[in-house]
């Protein structure tokens, strides 16, 4: 019980008056029995608040829900669902020990409820890297109307939730792909460049079909106008190959590039499976991570979202000839290679190129880099004094020579994306739907 028995501030407050009142008064002997008075009527008050909080051996209920899976990048909802058991209402001090990862020293939540009520009370968390997150003690202090004495109760012992890529985004953009409403998500509609699909059916024309399709020899069988249906071409190969070098460490937003590519990769297969086609992932470093064959079941889903929960960036060069082994080991059938690593110069890209000119021959190749959006901050601001100036001057250049590796490989015929780290997914969405209405994957 002791170790429930807490003292508020309001009690120190109320202390601190009755010891200047003391003080004040010790040689008047009218306001000293005054003093006197107030203070065993503090003492009874105190008495009846311990005799209030302690009356039911367990006066509240507790407990946190946090979902199975966390989703990095994202704010995640953690609910807290109170109940109270007593006759008033009481107010409570609720400090919950989030996983020591968050750093939140000063996690507080006040509030109050109602005699015999039930009520939650919800917060964010947003995890920024993945792996598993202890959760500590959910502490509830409790005080009366009063607010003399506190109590404390001790709820849910340690709990552990995983934090999974972002399965918030994934959910988000499957619910825009079913209900063909991926333009409000910010892709664009793209409009088709000729006939790249597969013949559905014939049937009778409907105002709006294009004129393009019509069928004049079955309109002239039947005297009404006929058109040809197509369908889009399916079960093609999308491959996402991740760059898990030093390169990929760069954190912007307090996500790292990897993470970036690993959250838009995972929204973009699971797209890819939407429209019917095949998705598979490649990882790699100065080592093959993982290999994950094209498939289009969604199972796949599953298993992609346990290897990109695994992968870790190194501090080590990547080994782009490792990768283009094994993509021609393992990827037989012409596919959509979308390569998300980050070159910082154009002599980091022409020690690469030949092997990406090679790929792009054997696939569709597109190369994903990103942009150094802290530097186009640093470069768009004002300069203050001349070794500002300078500062800025370098910075233009590298800004400068990242959109001349873009171009470089443009040249070469290699599709590429210079994107925002944070536009990342939408950028890789429109490029697959673009590819795919250009009948190129």
């Amino acid at each position: 019980m002791l170790k429930s028995f807490y003292l508020t501030k309001r009690f120190f407050l109320c202390l601190s008056f009755l010891v200047v009142l003391f003080t004040g008064s010790y040689f008047f002997e009218p306001v000293f029995s005054l003093a006197r008075l107030i203070f065993i009527l503090f003492c009874t008050l105190i008495i009846f608040d311990i005799f209030l909080l302690f009356s039911q051996k367990q006066g509240i209920s507790a407990r946190r829900l946090v979902p199975e899976k966390l989703s990095n990048g994202d704010n995640n909802p953690i609910e807290i669902v109170l109940g109270n058991k007593y006759n008033f209402t009481v107010h409570l001090n609720i400090i919950d020990e989030v996983p020591v990862i968050f750093q939140k020293r000063d996690f507080k939540i006040n509030f109050s409820l109602d005699s015999q009520q039930s009520d939650k009370i919800k917060y964010n968390l947003r995890p920024l890297t993945r792996g598993r997150y202890l959760f500590g003690s959910l502490n509830v202090f409790l005080s009366s109307t009063l607010g003399l004495i506190s109590r404390r109760y001790c709820f849910a012992a340690d709990a552990e939730a995983a934090v999974y890529p972002s399965i918030i985004q994934m959910r988000q953009y499957e619910l825009y792909a079913i209900s063909n409403r991926l333009e409000e998500a910010g892709v664009k509609k793209i409009r088709r460049i000729g006939h790249t699909l597969e013949f559905d059916q014939i049937r009778n024309y409907v105002k709006g079909d294009d004129y393009r399709s019509i069928n004049w020899k079955a309109t002239a069988r039947r005297s009404q106008v006929m058109i040809n249906q197509y369908q889009e071409e399916k079960s093609q190969q999308v491959y996402c190959v991740i760059d898990m070098g030093r390169s990929m460490k760069m954190p912007f937003a307090g996500l790292s590039l990897l993470d970036y590519a690993i959250n838009a990769s995972l929204v973009l297969s699971n797209i890819i499976i939407q429209k019917h086609d095949k998705a598979g992932l490649l990882t790699f470093s100065e080592k093959i991570g993982s290999v994950l064959p094209a498939a289009g079941n969604y199972k796949q889903m599953n298993r992609f979202l346990e290897i990109l929960y695994r992968q870790e960036t190194t501090f080590l060069e990547s080994d782009f000839e490792k990768m283009y082994t094994t993509v021609r080991y393992h990827i037989k059938q012409r596919s959509l290679l979308l390569l998300f690593t980050n070159f910082e110069s154009r002599s980091a890209l022409e020690r690469q190129l030949n092997l990406l000119r090679n790929l792009n021959r054997q696939h569709v190749l597109v190369v994903v880099i990103f942009e150094n959006i802290e530097l186009t901050n640093f470069y768009n601001t004002p300069a203050a004094d001349i070794e500002n100036i300078y500062s800025k001057t370098i910075a233009g250049k590298l800004i400068l020579e990242k959109k001349q590796v873009v171009q470089e490989l443009r040249q070469n015929g290699i599709n590429s994306i210079l994107v925002r780290p944070q536009d990342l997914t939408i950028a890789v969405i429109n490029k697959y739907l673009e590819l795919k209405a250009r009948g190129l994957a």
